[in-house]
């Protein structure tokens, strides 16, 4: 069976538009985190940005490399989320269920590409499964430090580390500025792992 016959093809056309507004919507996000002065936490969701740019890279890579002559069209159905508003606590909870959705739809991506016989796409498809579980996994941490004013205080004390010039702090909470260059509390870089 050719690609551009296949189920598979499609698939590859609804996850490539889907990592592309998944992109955009987490730039919603980071230019939110910014607006409001928390520059770690946009540096955080620009990571996720950059790896969805990615993985619509390898999703249109694999649609491109399906044809020899360039592709005019491709007719897809999807829904595709437009839940978010401007409220970060709220968006960073909705993109946590935004990656969710494509943790469930590419391992049955997956098993249709190696029903078709495309075994390199439905690796493609588990591989970026398991990155988007990482996403929803760091989505929610951020979303819940946020919303429970624990983003920048602890229990005990840890080490906080200033994005911007990198001095370093150790406390239950990161300083309300940077005493090296002056950056707000928001440029302290984010303790994922307490």
């Amino acid at each position: 069976m050719k690609l551009s016959e296949s189920k598979t093809y499609y698939n590859l056309a609804k996850a490539f538009a889907g990592e592309c507004q998944a992109r955009v919507r987490y730039e919603f996000i980071e230019y939110g985190a910014r607006k409001e002065g928390l520059k770690a936490l946009a540096e955080a969701v620009d990571k996720i940005v950059y790896n969805e740019f990615n993985h619509a890279r390898m999703f249109y890579t694999k649609l491109q490399d399906a044809s020899d002559k360039a592709i005019k069209n491709i007719d897809i159905e999807g829904g595709y989320p437009f839940k978010e508003k401007w409220d970060l606590v709220e968006n960073l909870r909705l993109a946590a269920e935004d990656e969710e959705a494509e943790v469930k739809l590419y391992p049955q991506f997956a098993a249709t590409a190696k029903e078709e016989g495309f075994d390199e796409i439905a690796t493609l498809f588990e591989n970026i499964a398991g990155i988007e579980n990482c996403h929803k996994m760091l989505f929610t941490e951020l979303h819940d430090q946020l919303k429970n004013k624990t983003m920048y205080a602890r229990k005990t004390p840890i080490k906080w580390k200033c994005s911007a010039c990198g001095y370093e702090h150790t406390s239950n909470a990161a300083p309300e500025t940077c005493p090296v260059c002056g950056e707000k509390q928001g440029a302290f870089m984010l303790d994922l792992s307490e």
